[in-house]
């Protein structure tokens, strides 16, 4: 079938006919979702208010946290209402645009993170150039390109998917519309085009991670050369985590994207889903951001003013 014309939805994938798993379901992403909520809101707000969060590193954090914040939010309370409200099912439009959103928010994140390793190796590898190579121009414009870079990415992605004809079927095996569940629904071999286009778009990834190692290989050793224990130990904290995050998240996207479909739902399809989709959005925050001493002052400074301009609005009656 066309699909312009008969392709009106899409059912994505129920985790379970059982009304009490549905509902455990429902549960469990409004958790995940609410702690990435939660923790990128507080990022953002902390680096938007506080004056002495002007600078590049916390600049890039509150960017990423805007693009986990609304990776997240595109796939799973889409998820949790249909859950909720026991449907599978996805307009034509509503699944182009999540495809969209969510190719762009992911694309635009990996290359901020390829953007925030280079600025730590040019504050710990070389001090004295960090502020003419990492000045505001140079900031706004790194992250206009990462960005720029995701909707790039997205628009061909998306584009070319669905520029297909898709036939028979309209069953997504995923809770999202992912692209290699849609290549599924294809009848005609044009889909090895898009094949081709995710290939090349792994390796772009691969490209930004093996420039991650390097550029934290380099970090390592200049840190190994530090005297002061506390800090080799506060920079291998922080670099470490990120690492596996994003190794994590670059070995199942990969996977998701370049392993052989097959015709029937694979419980290791999801789980690579929810590792790659939902896991960072959580974790980046905790990482980055609430490990850091910055970070955390900022947030009970916020807090604190909040709960005093609160008591100081406070009118106490005199006792008659």
């Amino acid at each position: 079938m066309s699909n312009q014309a008969t392709a009106t939805d899409f059912l994505l994938l129920g985790f379970s006919e059982v009304w009490e798993l549905q509902i455990l379901h429902f549960v469990v992403f409004l958790v995940v979702y609410l702690v990435a909520l939660v923790g990128n809101l507080l990022v953002i707000t902390a680096v938007a208010l506080d004056h002495h969060l002007d600078t590049p590193m916390y600049f890039f954090l509150m960017n990423l946290a805007i693009l986990d914040l609304g990776s997240i939010s595109v796939t799973v309370p889409k998820s949790m209402t249909n859950s909720l409200m026991n449907t599978r099912s996805i307009s034509y439009y509503g699944c182009i645009a999540q495809v969209f959103l969510f190719l762009f928010l992911i694309s635009a994140d990996l290359a901020l993170l390829t953007v925030m390793a280079y600025d730590r190796y040019v504050a710990i590898c070389r001090p004295l150039h960090y502020e003419r190579v990492m000045n505001r121009g140079a900031c706004v414009q790194m992250a206009a390109s990462a960005w720029i870079s995701g909707i790039l990415c997205s628009a061909l992605h998306t584009g070319n998917t669905f520029a297909l004809t898709f036939c028979g079927d309209n069953t997504v095996d995923q809770f999202f519309c992912e692209i290699p569940q849609l290549l599924k629904l294809f009848c005609s071999d044009l889909y090895l085009n898009e094949v081709g286009f995710i290939t090349f778009g792994v390796c772009l990834g691969l490209g930004c991670f093996v420039f991650m190692i390097v550029s934290y290989v380099q970090i390592f050793k200049t840190v190994l050369r530090i005297p002061s224990e506390q800090g080799r130990h506060k920079v291998f904290s922080t670099c470490l985590p990120h690492l596996i995050v994003i190794t994590m998240f670059l070995s199942t996207s990969s996977f998701a994207y370049l392993k052989p479909t097959s015709s029937s739902t694979s419980g290791l399809d999801l789980l690579v889903a929810v590792l790659y989709s939902m896991v960072p959005p959580v974790t980046n925050p905790i990482i980055y951001s609430m490990r850091n001493k910055e970070i955390k002052n900022a947030v009970k400074k916020m807090i604190g003013w909040r709960l005093f301009t609160k008591n100081k609005r406070t009118v106490f009656l005199p006792r008659p």
